[in-house]
């Protein structure tokens, strides 16, 4: 997650990067937005994101008020 200069994001979303791939996925209704991923790191990613949809949402609204997100342990 960025802080966006000058102002807010409309829809809540995330970045995720593999090698040389990104790919935006929202957090509002857990989907993938744009960009791409191989897939198997794709539903990986999809996968962390339902399971830490809470802290991605409460990450989101802390970053919106110009406070750092806390971290979120990876997928072991």
């Amino acid at each position: 997650m960025f802080v966006e200069a000058g102002g807010s994001h409309n829809r809540p979303h995330f970045h995720a990067y593999y090698e040389d791939k990104a790919a935006l996925y929202a957090i509002d209704r857990l989907e993938r937005l744009g960009g791409s991923l191989p897939v198997r790191q794709d539903r990986l990613v999809m996968a962390w994101a339902e399971i830490h949809l809470e802290k991605l949402l409460v990450n989101w609204n802390t970053l919106q008020t110009g406070r750092p997100p806390a971290r979120i342990e990876p997928l072991r």
